[in-house]
């Protein structure tokens, strides 16, 4: 990652960052995985459940130092350059309440008929993506379905992704994302760092969250996707080459000197017909 910010001249041109939450906890020096100290803002204990729901004022990471608080290394990059995913978000607090779903009800086994093509165990762990989570928020089906706490946190759900993770936010969206946190709290959902970041940052948040969204590095993965399937999951140098050539020919902007043979048998037809007529 040193070498790769290095290439692009980040020291110079002081770009802001949006990605992953390990992507940048890696940027920032901070040890991967489930660690006690996950949150590179401040020092709140990851395991002590108890606590999370109901406190907020987690003492600040005053230094960064390696070797203390699951800092590994030397961070790369300012905090203050960090911009948070609101697509990643939205991805972990559908992860999280699917997790937190009674898997005996029908509302779950409707997960498995609407996506057959994804695995039980992407099921059970809530592991969907952009597209799928609109397609699931435009079906009226599963609000029939879901009864009780669960209607209660979906609905909240909807009302935050709407109102605060896209483009344009509700004037109640503080109100939205606090009626977020209680249902949460009452289904019994776990404390993710992503709600944390709802619950504990919310200043740090961007006042237009769509302006800032990563679901650039949402495409790319789904794209890899598709790429690692064609080559049928044997990773080599033309998965990476035959990517960027994707991307490169889906430039509006982009002329090719040479023309397929279809455009050449298109035109000789037009050339023809004008001097028949």
């Amino acid at each position: 990652m040193k070498i790769l910010m290095e290439v692009i001249n980040h020291d110079k041109l002081k770009w802001q960052i949006c990605g992953d939450l390990k992507v940048i906890a890696l940027l920032l020096g901070l040890q991967q995985g489930f660690t006690k100290y996950c949150c590179f803002i401040f020092e709140r204990d990851s395991r002590a459940r108890s606590l999370h729901y109901s406190r907020k004022d987690w003492p600040a990471r005053k230094s960064v130092e390696p070797g203390i608080k699951n800092v590994e290394n030397q961070p790369l990059v300012e905090l203050i350059k960090i911009l948070l995913p609101s697509m990643h978000l939205k991805l972990g607090l559908m992860k999280v309440f699917v997790k937190a779903m009674n898997q005996e009800e029908d509302a779950f086994t409707y997960l498995r008929v609407k996506f057959p093509k994804l695995s039980e165990a992407k099921v059970e762990e809530g592991i969907f993506i952009g597209p799928q989570i609109r397609d699931l928020i435009k079906d009226e089906y599963i609000d029939r379905l879901l009864q009780g706490d669960e209607k209660a946190a979906w609905d909240s759900f909807k009302f935050v992704v709407k109102g605060f993770l896209e483009n344009r936010s509700a004037q109640n969206y503080e109100e939205l994302v606090n009626n977020l946190l209680q249902s949460y709290q009452k289904l019994g959902c776990n404390m993710s760092l992503k709600i944390h970041f709802l619950h504990s940052h919310f200043d740090f948040f961007p006042e237009n969250c769509g302006a800032v969204s990563d679901e650039h590095g949402e495409h790319f993965h789904q794209e890899i996707s598709s790429m690692e399937k064609r080559y049928q999951g044997k990773w080599n140098c033309a998965i990476l080459a035959d990517c960027c050539w994707t991307l490169a020919s889906d430039v509006p902007t982009m002329e090719y000197k040479r023309q397929t043979k279809r455009k050449k048998k298109v035109m000789i037809l037009f050339v023809l017909n004008n001097k028949l007529t």
